[in-house]
């Protein structure tokens, strides 16, 4: 998982849980804010118009009372009271036709009290008749009045604030109080003039009293708010209450006791005036606690919807406040890791190849643009100084690397150094046994195929001084022809007879770049000759572009594949470590072609030929080529890799170049020449077999020197017994020899009169007669004739004005 996933899960989780949380506790103070709401809308829809019904009703309960108590009394007082009971019991019963109480158990006691209004009229028709008598009137009135109370107690039983509930406790403890009163002016009503009771409605009196009074001071007095308070002081100081108290106690010390009852003192005759004043004041008291209970519960409400939007406002803030900082923390930590990243990556594929690179060409390294550790403490920054550790080991690493290899690269050019010095010595031997018995014509072929292996052996000594980093001093002073640059590098491969050149005249190469493109050629030519059927004809040619000159080598070799194309053009740019090489050491032409042509500044490319086999290209740049001045000849250094005639018509080498009899000769510094058909790396190897290959170029070697070789341009003649005239050891002047200037396969056995009548050594021994000559031999004379013709009609155009 992304560490940006585990940043946003880690801010996610908790402010959702947050906003979980907030959630629940707003639903909840919402849902008791919603109930607080149908509580008091219940309140003022049903409780009070309730409470005027039931206040009608208690009054007509006394009047009821009386009526059955002084039947010869009129009934206005009764008929009023009946008319305020059906008017407020109608409005009663429009509250509770416009929806329920809220709670079950209200719905039940509101259909009970309406159940019960139903059986006013048929209560009121008996009260008329006189049937049933006083007390069951007067229980069907109490027990009415019982059940309005107890909605009251339903409506506002579940609510969860406590303070609501005491307060609701406060209301129905004067509802009952109020009830108590209405039972007591009703069982004086019962009493009648007479002030007889019944004992068991004497005793509900007495407990009345002591019930009510309980009430006041032990449930309600305690808990009323100030106004209210106030308003119970004004009641309980009025001289109807206390008028009342007076008469309670009067009832209850000074009765009197009958055989039927009880009767009641004369004091009693000032209850209904006292009632009727203190039982305004009892209603007043009564409906403002109520009005006070609805008022409480809709602040309430309106103070949990507050609360509700505070607590989203603030949990909103407190959210948006925890977003932030997440994000902003978020966003600073993947920022440093994006910086460390990006710093790492810059290291890795920048600044680490390019110091490996400065180590390698022993360059010196800017220590600065390495990481460093810094000592921070954080994590990130641990991390950070963990890679600078990590970077400045593997610096230390590739710098003790880059020290072993040029001491390596050193040792290497040391040794090749000094077997150079060998193979020029082994050189020099060969040409003095090629001056003492070049009259020898078998003698002379094997020793010039002993100076081809040896000149091949020093190209090989050569590729190592170029690998380990060297360089082979150039002997040329200047500049050479493009035409003879070819056949110089012609000469370097031993199958030269199979290669077909196609030059320019007018262009030259400068004399510093002689050696090192003649080097970079006769490799190409020689993987070119090695890697085609022993037929086939490599060509090369060379032609002036827009960048300089292009030269190309062509050959009939295998079908290779893109990728291995890609594979080999890479080999070409890319040097690579001393492991490779090592792996590779029968492949290294193409690691010393990609040298040569990075140091003179080349480019070589490897692509399939329209032939099907590869044509290597290379463009040489134009800074190393100069215009060739007209009628120039080629200088005598451009016979420095060469034979003592050009590789295009050298006649008959091996055991047919008897005519060749300064092939190896010293140069004017004391080298010797190589000669045309030299070997090259893997010179048995079929032509079918490895790929075409090798391995980059090596540097930091100390350069070898190389000694400058000149050919002889003609064949010497060497008395028999190999004397020499002036018995000097300096070889005499040359001397023209017949038919040395035909190609190998065109001469003939001279006459036997020349041959002195067959005595002595016969110049033509070893040598085929033309009619006995194999098709390949026809095959090669034909080709050296028309690298004559092409050389001669050069020449005439040369001439020319």
């Amino acid at each position: 998982m992304r560490l940006r996933t585990l940043l946003v899960l880690l801010a996610v989780v908790p402010t959702v849980a947050m906003a979980g949380q907030v959630a629940v506790t707003s639903g909840r103070l919402l849902e008791q804010s919603a109930h607080l709401r149908a509580d008091v809308a219940v309140g003022e829809r049903v409780g009070v118009p309730l409470y005027g019904l039931m206040t009608a009703l208690q009054a007509e309960r006394t009047a009821t009372a009386a009526y059955w108590a002084e039947p010869s009394e009129p009934g206005e007082e009764l008929a009023a009271r009946r008319t305020a009971s059906d008017r407020a019991a109608a409005v009663f019963r429009r509250a509770a036709a416009g929806g329920g109480a809220g709670t079950e158990e209200a719905d039940r006691r509101l259909r009970e009290v309406l159940d019960g209004l139903g059986e006013l009229a048929d209560r009121r028709e008996r009260t008329d008749a006189r049937t049933g008598g006083p007390e069951s009137t007067v229980a069907y009135y109490t027990h009415l009045i019982g059940q309005m109370i107890r909605f009251y107690q339903d409506v506002f039983s579940h609510t969860r604030d406590g303070e609501l509930g005491q307060e609701n406790q406060v209301v129905i403890a004067l509802y009952s109080a109020a009830e108590m009163l209405a039972q007591q002016n009703t069982a004086i009503a019962l009493a009648g003039p007479s002030r007889e009771l019944s004992a068991p409605r004497f005793g509900e009196f007495v407990n009345l009293v002591g019930a009510h009074r309980y009430l006041y001071d032990r449930w309600i007095v305690p808990y009323l708010p100030p106004g209210d308070a106030e308003r119970y002081a004004r009641l309980v100081g009025s001289s109807a209450w206390q008028t009342k108290t007076r008469v309670e106690n009067h009832v209850v010390s000074d009765h009197a006791g009958l055989r039927s009852g009880v009767r009641l003192p004369r004091e009693v005759a000032a209850w209904p005036t006292a009632a009727a004043a203190w039982g305004t004041r009892v209603e007043e008291l009564n409906t403002s606690r109520l009005r006070g209970l609805l008022d409480h519960g809709d602040e309430k409400a309106a103070a949990l919807e507050a609360e509700v939007t505070r607590l989203i406002a603030v949990s909103g803030a407190a959210l948006l406040t925890v977003v932030g900082v997440v994000v902003l923390a978020t966003r600073s930590v993947l920022r440093r890791l994006r910086l460390l990243h990006d710093r790492t990556v810059t290291v890795a594929e920048r600044t680490l190849p390019d110091v490996v690179a400065r180590l390698r060409d022993g360059r010196p390294v800017d220590e600065t643009a390495l990481p460093s550790v810094r000592g921070d403490r954080d994590e990130v920054g641990r991390i950070s100084d963990a890679f600078a550790r990590a970077v400045a080991v593997s610096v230390a690493g590739h710098r003790e690397l880059a020290a072993e290899r040029h001491g390596f690269g050193t040792f290497a050019a040391g040794i090749a150094s000094r077997t150079g010095n060998l193979v020029s010595r082994q050189l020099a031997l060969t040409e003095e046994l090629q001056d003492a018995f070049g009259a020898d014509e078998e003698l002379l072929a094997r020793l010039m195929r002993a100076d081809q292996l040896t000149v091949g052996m020093r190209r090989q000594i050569e590729n190592l001084l170029i690998l380990a980093g060297g360089e082979v001093p150039d002997p040329h002073t200047e500049p050479m022809r493009v035409a003879d640059l070819l056949r110089e590098a012609a000469a370097e491969v031993e199958e030269f007879r199979r290669i077909d050149r196609q030059a320019l005249d007018e262009i030259s190469v400068r004399a510093h770049a002689i050696s090192q493109v003649s080097h970079l050629l006769a490799e190409l030519l020689d993987n070119a000759t090695r890697f085609s059927p022993p037929r086939a004809r490599v060509t090369v040619r060379a032609e002036l572009v827009a960048d300089g000159l292009t030269v190309e080598v062509e050959d009939r070799g295998p079908r290779v594949g893109p990728e291995r194309y890609a594979e080999m053009n890479a080999r070409l740019h890319s040097a690579p470590p001393y492991a490779v090489l090592a792996e590779e050491a029968h492949r290294l032409g193409l690691f010393v072609v990609g040298h040569l042509a990075d140091q003179l500044g080349a480019t070589v490319t490897l692509r399939r030929s329209v032939y099907g086999g590869t044509s290597a290209v290379v463009v040489l740049p134009e800074r190393l080529l100069v215009p060739s001045e007209a009628g120039a000849r080629p200088s005598p250094g451009a016979e420095r890799r060469g034979t003592g005639t050009t590789a295009g018509t050298a006649a008959g080498t091996g055991a047919e170049g008897g005519a060749w009899a300064g092939t190896g000769a010293k140069g004017a510094d004391g080298s010797t020449a190589r000669d045309a058909d030299t070997p090259t790396e893997d010179a048995d190897a079929p032509p079918g077999g490895p790929a075409r290959d090798g391995s980059g170029p090596v540097r930091d070697a100390a350069p070898a020197a190389s000694v400058p070789r000149t050919a002889a341009a003609l064949p010497v003649r060497t008395p028999p017994g190999g004397a020499r005239p002036g018995g000097g050891d300096r070889p005499p002047l040359p001397e023209r020899v017949p038919q040395t200037h035909l190609a190998a396969q065109l001469r003939v056995p001279p006459p036997a009169a020349e041959r002195g009548g067959g005595s002595g050594p016969d110049p033509g021994a070893g040598r085929r007669d033309r009619a006995e000559a194999t098709p390949e031999e026809v095959a090669d004379a034909w080709a050296d004739y028309e690298d004559g013709t092409r050389k001669v009609e050069a020449e005439l155009r040369r001439e020319q004005p």
